[in-house]
């Protein structure tokens, strides 16, 4: 298994859309709490992907995919655009890989790769949050990022329910 990480350009983000879906469906359905709720198909995840192409397209967001056999399995968002007073901090956003494609490195390849991109574009902290309790919460201070606190009730589990988010932090350049 070898992976390829790649920032995807609007056109190539606009091709990748059926794999994207496909990545997003399995999460959501898997229990991730990345905005979407249960039950939960690639129908229901194409809007959302035209959404993040067209914010590739304007600039404001940078899309970094996870690539196995030429198919994404994994992906992860900055979000570049900031109000103007906030020029240096970038969020990152779903970070998500396809449940068949776990335990092979690539949230970290992933996340290397985002803190790079963002770095290249003058972006020298992230922020993110996640549900607290999850898998991914878990992740992020192996890659050297600072928890900042818990806000309870933030949002739902896609299967219904509340769930707090603990928000995270790191300083790249």
């Amino acid at each position: 298994m070898t992976a390829t990480i790649r920032l995807l350009d609007a056109a190539e983000a606009r091709a990748a859309i059926p794999d994207l879906c496909d990545v997003l469906t399995d999460c959501v359905n898997g229990g991730a709490s990345v905005g979407f709720m249960q039950p939960y198909g690639n129908a229901d995840a194409e809007p959302y992907w035209q959404g993040v192409a067209d914010a590739v397209a304007s600039g404001a967001t940078l899309l970094l995919v996870a690539e196995i056999d030429g198919r994404a399995v994994g992906t992860v968002q900055v979000g570049a655009a900031q109000m103007p007073n906030q020029p240096h901090r970038g969020d990152l956003k779903k970070l998500l890989v396809h449940r068949s494609a776990r335990g092979k490195g690539l949230a970290r390849l992933l996340m290397d790769a985002a803190e790079r991109e963002a770095a290249v574009r003058g972006k020298t902290l992230l922020v993110l949050d996640t549900a607290t309790g999850s898998d991914a919460e878990a992740i992020y201070p192996r890659l050297g990022w600072e928890r900042v606190g818990v806000i309870p009730d933030y949002a739902l589990w896609p299967e219904g329910g509340l769930c707090a988010t603990t928000f995270f932090y790191k300083r790249v350049a």
